[in-house]
């Protein structure tokens, strides 16, 4: 019974009129994804600091990988393409947000950012807590955590 709706959904998908709206949303989620790459691109490149430069790489990054993973499904039209596919989607959606996390950590204690973009730092109280006083901007001025910015011209 499985067999046959399997059958009657395959030779319903593969009628002209559908194969070829299928074929063109295809096509234009490949264009939709070729911009977010792009836009991520032209980000790494204009943004100042790693922390915004994070940002710009990983968000069309996900959405783009989503886009491409969707047009191929739409494009090949197999259930098996289809079970091939989505460990790839949960996968960049387990590890992006996480490598993204520690890679702006990394930079934050590098001191790769600029402190007076940020509108509030969570991060100076458990750095300093943890015994690295080497942030940029300044250290802590009282005992409740409260970062101090230190005022300089260039």
């Amino acid at each position: 019974m499985i067999a046959d709706l399997l059958r009657a959904s395959t030779s319903f998908v593969d009628s002209e009129p559908v194969a070829t709206v299928l074929d063109a949303v295809a096509a234009v989620l490949i264009l939709l994804a070729a911009f977010l790459t792009l836009a991520a691109a032209v980000g790494l490149i204009r943004f100042p600091d790693a922390l915004a430069r994070l940002h710009a790489a990983t968000k069309p990054q996900i959405l783009g990988v989503i886009l491409v993973v969707i047009a191929i499904a739409l494009s090949v039209r197999s259930w098996v393409v289809l079970l091939l596919l989505i460990p790839v989607i949960v996968f960049q959606l387990l590890t992006a947000p996480i490598s993204a996390h520690m890679v702006g950590r990394a930079g934050y204690r590098a001191g790769d950012y600029d402190p007076d973009t940020l509108a509030v730092d969570e991060l100076a109280p458990d750095v300093a807590a943890a015994g690295t006083s080497d942030l940029p901007g300044g250290g802590f001025d009282d005992e409740s955590g409260t970062a101090q910015r230190q005022q300089g011209g260039s």
